[in-house]
């Protein structure tokens, strides 16, 4: 039963880190759709299945039953080979951020609309505390800047921000974050990432350690029941 309750706390675990991966890294993953990884979501669904089959793994420890534990370890083992998917998926994609997410961040700043109330870039801006790509002037060469200026989202206080002031560079850069956000974006998926791949790892070696508990406990039970007979 221990084992049982072990895996089961782990997909508990798993589920968590997915639905906090997918809640923490919404407005990043929305800008790269194309090239985002699915760590989070494979989290999510091999903790829910986890959770799931906890049930599975107590019927059949309690029944002693060992075709029941040997299943029970197979799917451990399909768990812990879309850990490691997840893991991987993680790692690869936190090194080729850099590389992905400078075009994708700068034709999202160029092709801004206010009109979006989910606008990732209004929502990283706001969440860092940043402004443009590289600095809050990025913004100077956008269409939106020559309508309205810089987007209110980079505002330190948005009383203090009128329409004429985000139209003056000179003027906004006292009410507006002045620092750009793609390094800010790049560090915390980097970090998100990280992470995730990490628990995604820790916890497959684990799932492996419960494979093996299993295999032994079914041929502990077929043993005894061989010397019974």
């Amino acid at each position: 039963m221990l084992l049982v309750y072990f895996v089961f706390v782990t997909g508990v675990i798993l589920l968590a880190v997915g639905v906090w991966g997918k809640v923490s890294l919404e407005a990043y993953f929305s800008l790269a759709a194309e090239e985002s990884t699915n760590a989070p979501y494979v989290l999510i669904g091999t903790g829910a299945i986890i959770v799931i089959f906890g049930l599975f793994g107590c019927f059949a420890t309690c029944r002693g039953s060992p075709w029941m534990l040997k299943l029970y370890a197979m799917f451990l083992t399909l768990v812990f080979l879309a850990e490691l998917v997840a893991g991987v998926s993680g790692f690869i994609f936190r090194h080729e951020i850099k590389a992905t997410l400078d075009n994708v961040y700068k034709n999202a700043v160029k092709n801004y609309t206010s009109t979006d109330s989910k606008n990732p870039v209004d929502t990283i801006q706001r969440n860092l505390h940043c402004c443009g790509v590289y600095n809050y002037t990025d913004w100077n060469n956008t269409k939106y800047f020559q309508e309205k200026g810089i987007p209110v989202s980079c505002c330190k206080d948005d009383d203090n921000c009128s329409p004429e002031t985000l139209k003056d560079l000179a003027k906004a850069e006292n009410v507006v974050y002045t620092t750009g956000c793609f390094a800010l974006v790049s560090t915390t998926m980097e970090n998100n990432l990280g992470i995730i791949a990490g628990i995604s790892f820790g916890i497959a070696f684990f799932q492996l350690i419960g494979i093996f508990l299993a295999c032994c406990l079914s041929r502990y039970i077929t043993n005894n029941q061989y010397e019974m007979v």
